[in-house]
């Protein structure tokens, strides 16, 4: 499925929620290499769409959506974080504290937030839709932080070349 037609299906959602500014707030803080969260769950449910669309899941779209956009929505720097590598086994939790706060939650949408980092969470997730974000997520995160990576390499062998002159 081409981007167009994903970004296309995610639009009433992405527009719903991307006018209130607690969302907007995830664009301040960077999740994984130079990707800010709401880029990383942008991401993540357009992943989650064209995997659910590529083997024909049937899933509840909408629901699927709104958990991506919001399983990260933790709402804090967690680079600065005393205990940050405990960050991956608390987040889930802290992110849906805050979203069942800001906005209504279907079970779907809590069980993607909450059990997003599964196996890290320890509970299964109970739905489909969970266990596509939950693979979304993993994947973005790896493209994500492989790219900072990556970048992080070419300049090291730019640098070094230059030195041998």
């Amino acid at each position: 499925m081409n981007q167009y037609l994903l970004q296309e299906s995610m639009k009433p959602v992405i527009y719903e929620l991307a006018r209130d500014e607690r969302i907007r707030q995830m664009s301040k803080y960077i999740q994984h290499g130079n990707t800010t969260c709401l880029r990383h769950c942008i991401s993540v449910a357009c992943c989650s769409l064209y995997i659910a669309e590529k083997f024909h899941l049937n899933v509840d779209k909408y629901s699927m959506v709104r958990g991506a956009l919001l399983h990260d929505y933790f709402l804090y720097d967690w680079h600065m974080c005393k205990l940050k590598e405990f960050h991956g086994f608390h987040h889930p939790r802290i992110a849906c504290e805050n979203a069942k706060r800001d906005f209504e939650l279907n079970s779907i949408e809590e069980d993607i937030i909450r059990k997003h980092m599964w196996p890290l969470t320890l509970f299964l997730p109970v739905y489909l839709e969970t266990w596509v974000v939950s693979f979304a997520d993993k994947y973005c995160s790896t493209v994500e932080t492989l790219q900072r990576i990556r970048l992080a390499c070419v300049q090291f062998y730019n640098n070094r070349r230059c030195d041998m002159k």
